[in-house]
């Protein structure tokens, strides 16, 4: 587990070092462009690239920490039988869409390793990538959650909790006490 936090912490690394190059290039394009009537033809295309690393990335790490979108009014309303049929479809579901996002890529990248970029002139299959470490990642995080189900280690109000970004600053930051008076709450 521990592997596992530090890789993700690198991923978190990444995000932020991509961001930042991404700001820096833009900005500085765009001073280069109405200040002294010039630019470089290089950031648009490494910006485009880079943005794209970074929402596969993210969309990772946000698997990981469960904080994608998502309504689980149906799936709430279900017994707990239901939920856990549920939870298990939805798995199987997204570990063969993520397995069609892998092959996919896998079955392109032949082309794409021949297929250069117009400007940095570097094979495609370089932004590619990206998609197989999103779909590896995703799947990986998915058959861990489907391990953890069948050991039993997830609660079945844990297995659709769609968690709200704000409610969750609301909760860190109140500490235990209210959080539990909050779980009560949800429960009545």
């Amino acid at each position: 587990m521990r592997y596992v936090d530090g890789l993700f912490r690198l991923f978190e690394i990444v995000l932020v070092a991509l961001l930042a190059c991404m700001v820096v290039m833009v900005f500085g394009n765009v001073v280069l462009r109405y200040g002294f009537n010039s630019g470089l033809t290089l950031s648009e295309e490494l910006s485009r690239f880079a943005f794209i690393w970074l929402a596969f990335l993210g969309t990772v790490v946000g698997v990981r920490d469960r904080a994608h979108l998502g309504a689980d009014f149906l799936v709430s309303a279900l017994p707990p039988l239901g939920r856990k049929i549920c939870f298990v479809l939805c798995s199987l579901l997204i570990i063969w869409s993520c397995s069609l996002i892998f092959l996919g890529t896998f079955r392109g990248h032949a082309i794409n390793m021949q297929n250069y970029s117009p400007v940095m002139g570097v094979p495609m299959e370089y932004v590619y990538a990206s998609a197989y470490v999103l779909s590896l990642g995703i799947i990986a995080l998915t058959v861990a959650r489907l391990y953890q189900f069948a050991r039993g280690r997830i609660s079945n109000d844990d297995l659709f909790s769609a968690v709200d970004p704000e409610e969750a600053l609301a909760i860190e930051g109140a500490g235990p006490a209210k959080t539990a008076a909050k779980s009560e709450e949800k429960k009545q």
